[in-house]
């Protein structure tokens, strides 16, 4: 410790052991905590505390009866407990009885503050730092802390609960650590007192009546099992294993949930899911015993495992497929299978397998169909993949809840009564059809795909968030739709079904809602960057008035829809699919797009529209697009300006982006992307280089630059200094552009600067030479701003001198102003 610390803690101790005195924040404490965990590993408790002796004084001072504050009660816990994690200090606070006191029956346990749940955490944790030797081990015995912990797995306050149930495993595990003759035999002898007395209270809440106990055992389990992979867990599962499958008799089966949980962890451990421990016959059990509603979640699991039997997948399959087949045959037409299950399994499927109730059997179907959307892209999801009952099923669920379907028997017409309208399948069911398109279907089924897909766009119940899942299922059909091999291009059904739906776009993009218009124009900006070069969409698209409404959209009252506009407008234009409409202002003439963008970017209240114009912007000159290539220093000299000028930073920092871009241009790309890494200076012809550097000085490019260094937003600043620094290197091998430090253009632009980094940026550079440019990077530490950059904003206030300053600072302002008005 700090010599300056060890002279400001006595008096911080002081005020946390006073009553009388204001609390600091929980964050202070936290913060004093992590700094003292840190000493503690770096070096010896003890020491600290025979130099420190106001440490121990705290400690024992919380134990007199006073009305101490429960956070500094809790804090002092959770110190005790990282000091007395090594064993030498923990035998030196132990002759004191410090820790007896407390941790035992005459500590915090029998006073008023144990109400607090903030002290009983406290306790908790601090034996969770505490035990980590044996000698820890006789103490938790010795004092009655195992069963402490034992009843406060039912505390009221979950945190609490949950850390009881982590520091019980944590103890089970540090007890059979030590075991050099290897694990333990199966009977209760043969184990650590500690782990005897744990293990024994799982055995019996286990076979306990009430469902909480059974619950608490059950979760104590599943964190054994998922995080101690020793062989005596195997042990434990095959002493625990009859009283787990005994649970499946009872009539509900109590804890289901968790019970779950505990059996995948198992079948994840990789110690046991090998092993001929029952534990593949009892997931099987498990899995009939269960409801459909419980048995979804780990039917999943089964099949995300990467060995199990295969009856155990097709079992556990035929579970999670079961609602669907329901669906299916509710509204089949006639009799017959549905192809989904088996003929065995779908003989014993019928309707009224579903839920009665709407809750139950919507959250049902929307469970199946995220669990069958997570497994499909798995590799080790069942083989053959039912892709044709599925997409079935998808397209009937869609019906249903649309008022398209017509189920010609009474459980099916039961169900569409259910469905009607419900937004929740509706969105679950969209998700499970675009997941759907990464395999193949027959014609009339895909055919059907469509078609309820056009049926939701076009629907006016359809609400925003389903109809934008409805445009993400329909472009990634497009994208699978069968196309010839190599080749990106859309066939001529897709084309087909791109008119009928374009008409719909253009009636969603005069939507009232700006939800739908905003969804309208990110599909229109997916489909124009795909197959914006594809003559059967170009012409169906320019046949439409698509174009002409997206223009209208950048002048939207809504700022995100503005935002869409600009980016759906930035890639027609980029493949020469903008149409420009004649504006109020021009009548008779046709308005450019850029000039339209421009006043976007310079006048818009909003920061998302500015933003997303100048990524248009960068996209455009990246691409060379003909608004850029007719005069582009004007172009990059008109939009540098504005955008040095905006509010926003991510406006500014996106202008150097489009900077970086245009230096590339001009210089040449950078031959690595990675700041740290050594590249030889390569000689650049210095006539080309120089004429180079003066088109960056003629855009005004390093003005930019320099003033984005000294931004008050640290990420325009750090890319500011990067892209300055590779500049610099571009032009470190250039010796004919070297000018002399002394010079007075540099020494006056150094001057600038210096004002600029004090926050005076009235005065601009002026016109700049490409020699004093670089004389002025030269000069510049550019290396060491980056450093600064990199580092937090409160590097200098997070020295822990700093934190015992500013907690005894805290006391001293607040007693001299009792009356806080905060």
């Amino acid at each position: 410790m700090d010599p300056e610390c060890s002279q400001l803690l006595p008096a911080l101790c002081a005020v946390l052991a006073d009553p009388r005195q204001p609390m600091a924040d929980d964050t202070c404490l936290e913060k004093l905590l992590d700094w003292f965990k840190t000493i503690t590993e770096a070096g010896s408790s003890l020491l600290l505390l025979q130099e420190n002796p106001c440490l121990v004084e705290l400690l024992c001072h919380v134990l007199k009866p006073q009305d101490l504050s429960s956070r500094v009660l809790s804090f002092s816990l959770r110190l005790t407990g990282v000091f007395a994690a090594q064993e030498d200090c923990f035998q030196y606070l132990q002759q004191g009885e410090l820790l007896p006191r407390l941790f035992g029956e005459a500590g915090p346990l029998g006073g008023a503050a144990w109400t607090a749940p903030t002290v009983r955490s406290g306790w908790i944790q601090g034996l969770r730092s505490l035990a980590q030797h044996p000698s820890a081990l006789h103490f938790l015995a010795d004092c009655g802390a195992v069963d402490t912990i034992f009843s406060l797995q039912g505390d009221s306050s979950l945190f609490v609960a949950s850390a009881a149930g982590q520091l019980l495993v944590h103890i089970l595990s540090l007890s059979m650590r030590g075991l050099a003759e290897g694990p333990p035999g199966l009977q209760a002898d043969d184990w650590p007192p500690c782990a005897q007395k744990i293990v024994g209270h799982i055995e019996e809440s286990l076979r306990s009546t009430a469902t909480p106990q059974i619950t608490q055992a059950l979760n104590v389990l599943t964190t054994t099992f998922s995080h101690c992979h020793d062989p005596w867990t195997q042990v434990l599962w095959v002493r625990l294993h009859p009283l787990v499958a005994a649970l499946l008799e009872k009539d509900p089966v109590p804890a289901a949930h968790s019970l779950v949980d505990l059996l995948l962890s198992v079948a994840r451990s990789p110690g046991l899911s090998s092993s001929s421990c029952g534990l593949w016959e009892t997931l099987a059990q498990t899995v009939s015993h269960l409801s459909p509603t419980q048995a979804g979640l780990l039917a999943l699991g089964i099949l995300k495992l990467q060995d199990c039997p295969q009856a155990l997948r097709a079992q556990a399959f035929a579970v999670l497929l079961q609602p669907l087949a329901c669906v299916l045959k509710a509204t089949a037409q006639g009799p017959g299978p549905s192809g989904l299950l088996d003929s065995t399994a779908a003989d014993s499927v019928t309707a009224d397998m579903l839920p009665p109730s709407k809750a139950a059997c919507v959250g049902l179907l929307c469970r199946t169909l995220a669990h069958l959307e997570l497994l499909l892209p798995l590799p080790q999801r069942p083989c053959p993949w039912p892709q044709v009952p599925l997409l079935g099923a998808a397209v009937t669920l869609l019906q249903l809840c649309g008022g398209s379907g017509s189920p010609a028997s009474d459980a099916g017409r039961q169900l569409c009564a259910l469905l009607l309208g419900c937004v929740r399948v509706q969105r679950a069911a969209l998700d499970f059809l675009g997941t759907l398109s990464q395999e193949t279907g027959p014609p009339e089924l895909v055919t059907q795909v469509f078609a309820v897909l056009l049926e939701y766009l076009r629907s006016p119940d359809s609400s925003p968030t389903v109809l934008k899942k409805a445009f993400q299922a329909t472009f990634r059909w497009l994208l699978s739709s069968p196309r010839t091999p190599g080749c990106s291009d859309l066939d001529s059904d897709a084309v087909l079904f791109l008119r009928e739906l374009l008409p719909v776009l253009q009636k969603r993009l005069c939507s009232p809602c700006w939800e739908v218009r905003d969804s309208s124009l990110e599909f229109l900006t997916q489909m124009t960057r795909r197959w914006g070069g594809q003559a059967g969409f170009r012409h169906a698209l320019l046949a439409s008035e698509v174009p002409r409404l997206t223009e209208q959209l950048l002048r939207d009252p809504e700022s995100y829809v503005r935002a869409s506009a600009v980016t759906a407008m930035g890639q027609l234009s980029s493949q020469g699919l903008c149409v420009p409409s004649a504006g109020p202002e021009h009548p008779g003439g046709q308005q450019s797009l850029l000039g339209e963008l421009l006043h976007i970017l310079s006048a818009d209240s909003e920061g998302f529209p500015r933003r997303a114009v100048m990524q248009v912007f960068t996209q455009w000159l990246r691409d060379s697009h003909a608004d850029v290539v007719g005069d582009t220093e004007q172009f990059v000299a008109g939009v540098l300006q504005v955008a040095g000028q905006d509010l926003d930073w991510e406006v500014r920092a996106q202008g150097l982006e489009l900077a970086l871009v245009f230096l590339e241009q001009t210089l040449g790309p950078s031959r690595s992307h990675c700041p740290y890494a050594v590249t030889p200076p390569v000689a650049a012809p210095a006539g080309p280089l120089t004429q180079a550097l003066q088109s960056l000085c003629r855009v005004r490019l390093f003005e930019f630059a320099f003033r984005a260094l000294f931004d008050c937003d640290r990420p325009v600043a750090q890319k500011s200094c990067d892209l300055l620094l590779l500049l610099r290197a571009k032009t470190a091998s250039s010796s004919s552009l070297q000018e002399p430090r002394s010079s007075p253009d540099v020494a006056s632009v150094e001057a600038a600067l210096q004002r600029w980094r004090a926050g005076d940026q009235a005065q601009p550079l002026g016109d700049l030479e490409p020699e004093v440019v670089l004389a002025v990077l030269r000069s510049m530490d550019l290396e060491g701003l980056r450093g600064a950059l990199a580092e937090s904003s409160d590097h200098v206030e997070k020295s822990p001198q700093s934190l015992l300053q500013d907690m005894l600072a805290t006391v001293g302002i607040r007693g001299e102003n009792e009356a806080d008005c905060y």
